[in-house]
């Protein structure tokens, strides 16, 4: 079963409830200044820029691609043990004789 989404209307009661409990219990606001920052050293934590680092030297895989490829060749090549079929062993005329596995 899923559980039913809230709308913007029950969030916002939602807060204002616990605004509410939160103000009767004898909590405040403070009032801040528009502009006012709680950063105290007054640096900007967003200068830092992007780091780049040097590009890392590749490794050649020619030869285990070559490999790899020779042992799907090898592989392809290699006999397939399959399960054994019944069948039929028939006469001149067409009538099945006997059954034999191969």
């Amino acid at each position: 079963m899923i559980k039913p989404t809230k709308t913007k209307a029950e969030v916002r009661a939602e807060l204002d409830a616990q605004v509410a409990r939160f103000l009767s219990k004898g909590g405040g606001v403070e009032q801040v200044e528009r502009g006012e920052s709680g950063v105290t050293d007054n640096r900007n934590l967003f200068a830092k820029g992007t780091v780049f680092t040097p590009r890392e030297t590749r490794t050649p895989l020619n030869g285990l691609v070559q490999d790899l490829e020779a042992r799907k060749k090898r592989n392809a090549t290699a006999k397939v043990h399959r399960r054994p079929k019944k069948r039929a062993i028939l006469d001149d005329f067409g009538e099945p004789i006997r059954w034999v596995w191969d």
